[in-house]
C-alpha cells in the first residue's frame, strides 16, 4: 500500500496538475454529493475531487492536461452537471439556478392540480369503479411527465451501481402504481381469492407531488442563502492600500502577498486579516 502512495506520489510530482472549485448543479441529498465525488474520483486524469454540498461545489484536483468537459461529461452520466464556464461562471449559475427553479414550480403545480382529484378519488370514492379509470388517467402524466426527473435519474444512477432519494421514489412509485394498474385491469384475479382488488394511485402521486414540493422549497431556501452570502462579499473591498519603501500603492485584494503592510484608515473597511501596529 505504501509503495502504491509513493508512486501515485511520484507521478503526481512529474506531472502539473491544476486545482479548481466548479458549481455544482442537480444536487439534493448528501448521497447525490458522494455519487459526483466518486464519479470524478474514478475519472482518469483526476487525483481529489471534495464535494461541499452546502454550497454546491466541487473542488477538483487534476492533470492540466485534461479538458474541463471531460469532467463534466462524467458527472453528466449519473444525472448532475458542473459549470465549467471561467469567465461567468457566477452568472451561468445563478441562470441554471433560476431555470431550474422555475421547471420544478411548474411540474410542482400541474402535479398538485392532477394529484388533487385522484386523492378525493381514492380517499372517499374508492368503491367508485370508474374512479379507478379517472385516477389510471390522471396519473400517468404526472409519474412520467412532471416526475420523469426522478426516474431518469434513478436509472442513471443504477448504470453505475448507485443509488439516492430518486431510487427511493422511482421505486415506490412506479411499485405502487403497476400494482393499482393490474388491479384495475384484472380486479377478478383477487375477487376470485376473496381479496378486495385495492388501488393506490393516490399514494404514488401524492409522493410525487410532496418530494417535488419538498425540491421546490429547498430550491428556494438556497435562493435565500446566496443572495445573503452575495450581500456579505458584496462588503469586502475590491482594493487595499499597502506600504512599500515608504510610499502608499494601491493595488488588488488578490494580489496581496504576506508580509506586506497594508495601510487603513479610520473610518475604512479591514480588507484582510493581520496584524494590527
Amino acid at each position: 500500500m505504501e509503495a502504491i502512495n509513493i508512486a501515485e506520489n511520484t507521478l503526481k510530482e512529474h506531472k502539473k496538475t491544476l486545482k479548481k472549485s466548479f458549481p455544482v448543479t442537480g444536487m439534493t441529498c448528501a448521497v447525490c454529493a458522494s455519487s459526483v465525488e466518486s464519479m470524478l474520483q474514478n475519472t482518469e486524469g483526476v487525483y481529489g475531487a471534495n464535494v461541499n454540498f452546502a454550497n454546491s461545489t466541487v473542488l477538483v484536483e487534476y492533470e492540466d492536461t485534461l479538458n474541463p468537459e471531460e469532467l463534466q461529461n462524467a458527472v453528466r452520466q449519473i444525472g448532475y452537471d458542473i459549470v465549467v464556464d471561467t469567465e461567468n461562471r457566477t452568472e451561468v449559475q445563478e441562470e441554471l439556478s433560476k431555470k431550474h427553479y422555475e421547471t420544478i414550480k411548474k411540474r410542482t403545480m400541474w402535479s398538485a392540480i392532477l394529484t388533487l382529484p385522484i386523492f378525493v378519488l381514492g380517499m372517499f370514492f374508492m368503491d367508485w369503479v370508474t374512479g379507478r379509470w379517472i385516477s389510471l388517467v390522471l396519473a400517468v402524466p404526472i409519474l412520467f411527465w412532471f416526475g420523469r426527473s426522478f426516474f431518469v435519474n434513478a436509472l442513471k444512477q443504477a448504470k453505475f451501481g448507485k443509488a439516492n432519494m430518486d431510487t427511493l421514489v422511482a421505486l415506490s412509485t412506479s411499485i405502487a402504481f403497476l400494482f393499482s394498474v393490474f388491479n384495475t385491469f384484472f380486479p377478478e384475479f383477487w375477487l376470485s381469492k376473496g381479496m378486495e382488488p385495492h388501488v393506490y394511485y393516490e399514494a404514488a402521486t401524492v409522493i410525487i407531488t410532496f418530494i417535488s414540493l419538498g425540491k421546490l422549497l429547498e430550491e428556494k431556501a438556497k435562493s435565500n442563502t446566496s443572495s445573503a452570502i452575495k450581500k456579505l462579499i458584496g462588503l469586502q473591498p475590491n482594493t487595499l492600500k499597502v506600504l512599500e519603501n515608504g510610499e502608499e500603492r494601491e493595488i488588488p485584494i488578490s494580489s496581496v502577498k504576506a508580509d506586506q503592510t497594508i495601510l487603513v484608515r479610520p473610518g475604512e473597511k479591514i480588507p484582510v486579516d493581520g496584524i494590527v501596529s
